[in-house]
């Protein structure tokens, strides 16, 4: 890439699409009631306007790599913003719930490479000793995008119309099109060889199965249902073939060369992890503050913007001192205010200041933002140009994995808490309990008659539910102090090797 090229133009036009993109793993979810009413469909139905988008992004993803080997990075960088573009304005337009998924799974085919594409082209564009910079705002669209989805999905719907959560992807999507064009110049086109489609075909398997399992085990009761044990079947013999292609294939899609570079493997792991407290901490957040506190959709989202706040410091910040310090204590110390920040939060109780979620909130996403940078920094700062692209399409496929997971396990484990703590709690619930002989109790609570059964029971499921949401935050907080080892397992780079990106990425 020669010296003429106009990095700050190429950053604004990468970023909008990331953030496109990332807005829209979250966005609709605030707008799903609305959307059951206008495309009459029924609970389990709605949720497929959420799952379509997030099977079919997380299935594109790791082909990212060989197809821009095989057309050109800025040309599939065009097609794909096009594309989300159009399907967007699609689903904005759907009349019926059979038009919003087809074009919901649109969205996801042509956005899963938007964010790889975009890490790849700042990783590129920027010499080593920028791009922890670049790492910062590439970081800022990718975490802020989920975070603020729901306050301003809210917003929209509320203020306008479902329909305009897709249609404000349009005037962006054509805004990035017109400037990738205009100041992305495209890679040389290499012979990236005959596309393993039998491995592509086992992975897509495996991942859409787990998807569907994951998205679904819920509302079916898990393995008590025949559909989860037959996708979990699928999905395990899926993944096998893979693997099995993978280490024995001639050309499998996905290079092994990436796996032999202890920097990306240990990154990988790590943003598997962060992708689960990032999406799983909002997805418990959004209902505790709806149904424990009482607050409204949007009133829940202005609470828990403070956090998007907290990543944008932080992303600031470690871009500034990523070049000065060593990026492991970083990453550690970031840790350990995500650590802290859920260790407060199992202190939550319904009657809780708006101040302490704010400051929660703030922390924790200060602490995520100081994660991030130096790790998406370290996991690439070893790995060859070549193998850019492909890589970060492997490292946003395990963040959303990560999140994948995260949401359903802690989505179980509230459920299920929920009924052991309400069975343990209905243990001390007797009429020779002496509490409800006398005062105020007696009257609201008097198990002997059948309204007072039923507003036990009501306190009871809330008391219950309580607790299960603090076992939650104790069980992130415990995920975020395990994974603090892995931290040592990072090798720090060399400043004097590899050429700048810049020049070490081959353009015409």
């Amino acid at each position: 890439m020669g010296a003429a090229i106009n990095r700050p133009a190429i950053t604004i036009c990468v970023m909008l699409a990331t953030i496109m993109q990332a807005l829209d793993t979250t966005i609709a979810n605030v707008a799903l009631p609305y959307m059951q009413g206008t495309l009459s469909a029924s609970q389990d139905q709605i949720n497929w306007v959420l799952t379509s988008y997030i099977v079919a992004a997380a299935i594109m993803t790791p082909p990212t790599g060989w197809l821009a080997a095989r057309f050109g990075r800025t040309r599939l960088f065009l097609f794909a913003v096009g594309g989300f573009t159009i399907a967007s304005a699609l689903c904005g337009l759907a009349q019926s719930l059979d038009q919003m998924v087809l074009f919901r799974l649109l969205q996801g085919v042509f956005g899963a490479s938007l964010v790889p594409l975009s890490q790849a082209v700042l990783l590129d564009i920027n010499p080593r000793e920028k791009q922890g910079s670049a790492m910062a705002i590439w970081g800022v669209g990718v975490m802020v995008g989920p975070i603020l989805g729901p306050t301003l999905g809210g917003w929209l719907t509320e203020n306008y119309d479902w329909r305009f959560v897709f249609f404000i992807n349009i005037p962006i999507g054509i805004i990035t099109l017109f400037g990738i064009a205009s100041f992305l110049p495209e890679t040389r086109r290499a012979f990236a060889g005959r596309f393993d489609w039998f491995g592509f075909s086992m992975l897509s398997i495996g991942i859409g199965a787990f998807q569907l399992m994951l998205d679904r085990g819920e509302q079916l009761d898990w393995f008590s249902s025949t559909e989860i044990i037959v996708e979990t079947v699928i999905g395990c013999v899926g993944l096998y073939l893979f693997l099995v292609q993978l280490l024995t294939g001639e050309k499998p899609f996905v290079s092994l060369r990436l796996f032999k570079d202890r920097n990306f493997v240990v990154g990988i792991i790590f943003i598997f992890v962060v992708g689960i407290i990032l999406l799983a901490t909002l997805a418990l957040l959004t209902p505790y503050l709806q149904t424990m506190m009482g607050y409204p959709v949007v009133d829940a989202g202005m609470v828990l913007a403070p956090r998007g706040g907290g990543t944008m410091l932080a992303m600031l910040l470690a871009g500034r001192v990523i070049d000065k310090m060593d990026v492991r204590w970083i990453i550690l110390f970031g840790l350990v205010i995500t650590a802290h920040a859920l260790w407060v939060m199992t202190g939550f109780t319904p009657a809780i200041p708006e101040s302490t979620i704010v400051y929660t909130g703030f922390e924790q996403g200060l602490g995520l933002g100081f994660v991030f940078v130096p790790l998406s920094t370290v996991t690439f700062s070893t790995l060859t140009a070549e193998l850019r692209t492909e890589g970060t399409g492997i490292y946003a496929l395990c963040r959303n994995i990560g999140s994948s997971i995260g949401i359903s396990v802690v989505m179980t484990l509230l459920q299920n808490n929920t009924q052991r703590n309400h069975a343990e709690i209905t243990g001390y619930v007797t009429p020779f309990n002496h509490l409800f002989q006398s005062g105020m109790a007696s009257q609201m609570w008097n198990p002997l008659t059948p309204a007072g059964r039923a507003a036990l029971d009501g306190t009871i499921t809330q008391q219950a539910m309580a607790i299960a949401y603090l076992d939650d935050f104790k069980f992130m907080m415990l995920i975020s102090l395990v994974v603090m080892p892995l931290v040592l397992l990072f090798r720090r780079p060399k400043q004097a090797e590899a050429p700048s990106p810049a020049h070490a990425a081959v353009m015409e």
